[in-house]
C-alpha cells in the first residue's frame, strides 16, 4: 500500500567524515579558524569548517546560501541609483 520513495541524499560521506572530525578537534580544543588562528568553541562554527573542507575537496555539499542574498541586494541598490540620474537629467 505504501508506496518507497528514495530519495538521494543531500550530504556524501566526506563530508560527513569532514565534519566528524572537526567535531572532534572542537571538542579537543585544538580546531581552529582560517584566517585568525583562535581557537574555535562554537558547534555550528565547527559543522561550518568541516563543511566547507568538504566542498573544497570535492565532496557532494549543497551550495551555500548566503552569498545569493548580497547579490540580490546589491541589484536593487543599483538599477535605483541609475534611475534618479536619468530623471535629474531630464529635467535641465
Amino acid at each position: 500500500m505504501h508506496k518507497e520513495v528514495c530519495m538521494a541524499s543531500k550530504y556524501g560521506k566526506k563530508s560527513q567524515d569532514k565534519v566528524e572530525r572537526a567535531m572532534r578537534e572542537r571538542k579537543h580544543g585544538k580546531l581552529k579558524s582560517g584566517r585568525s588562528g583562535k581557537k574555535v568553541t562554537s558547534r555550528k562554527q565547527a559543522i561550518a569548517i568541516g563543511l566547507s573542507e568538504a566542498r573544497r575537496e570535492g565532496g557532494k555539499v549543497p551550495r551555500k546560501k548566503s552569498s545569493s542574498k548580497k547579490r540580490s541586494s546589491s541589484k536593487k541598490r543599483s538599477s535605483s541609483k541609475k534611475r534618479s540620474s536619468k530623471s535629474s537629467s531630464k529635467r535641465k
